[in-house]
């Protein structure tokens, strides 16, 4: 299945691939033919492989207890690190840097359930996204969801070759653990903060899955 959320990217990446397949018909047949083909090919496999949105086996327990977070995003923890969040944590608080390759997939999901208290979008710079200073200066959403166990507030961050994030989620939403909101586009990142009293169940180096890994507890 693909997302819904690269529905325009797809459309144009699919019609520069048709027109990659026809040119050498054009042209002639001779060494270009090949050339034409083969990025057609590519660029079309890309597209599919990028723009995936495969489902996930959500985990019951996240309907048991509110306290539970889910991953966001696939990709690898980046690092765990000690940091300050004043616009809506208002302290000091642990940070899970998730890092997405261009292979993963980059469809987004709902790390808690509860209601989303804070948004806010800041347009910045495009450093790679594995730089420590890109969730400082990067084009990056903001996001503080609240239930009854507490609070937890995450970023969608964009990259280097990233330039678009898309969410569909506000102020208010009443939102659910483990579905979709939104998607960042190639290279990218997600910091997840929460309060120091929490548990968190990953190491730097570990692979998650959206929707699928559970990464700590309120």
């Amino acid at each position: 299945m693909l997302t819904k959320y690269g529905t325009d990217n797809i459309i144009v990446m699919l019609a520069v691939a048709v027109i990659l397949f026809v040119i050498p018909f054009f042209i002639g047949k001779n060494y270009t033919y090949i050339i034409f083909i083969t990025l057609s090919l590519i660029l079309a496999f890309f597209t599919f492989w990028f723009f995936r949105d495969p489902d996930r086996n959500i985990p019951i327990s996240l309907k048991e207890d509110e306290a539970l977070i889910v991953s966001p995003c696939d990709g690898k923890v980046l690092q765990i690190i000690d940091a300050k969040e004043l616009n809506f944590m208002g302290k000091d608080v642990n940070q899970i840097s998730i890092f997405l390759s261009p292979l993963d997939v980059h469809v987004n999901r709902i790390p808690i359930k509860g209601v989303v208290k804070y948004f806010k979008y800041n347009p910045g710079d495009y450093i790679i996204a594995n730089h420590p200073k890109s969730s400082e200066l990067n084009e990056q959403t903001h996001i503080g969801i609240e239930n009854d166990k507490g609070k937890l507030f995450f970023k969608q961050i964009v990259g280097v070759l990233a330039r678009r994030l898309v969410w569909d989620i506000k102020e208010g939403d009443t939102v659910v653990a483990g579905n979709r909101f939104g998607m960042m586009k190639f290279g990218s990142r997600i910091d997840i903060l929460l309060d120091k009293k929490s548990e968190i169940y990953v190491k730097v180096g570990d692979r998650v899955r959206a929707g699928e890994t559970i990464i700590g507890k309120l």
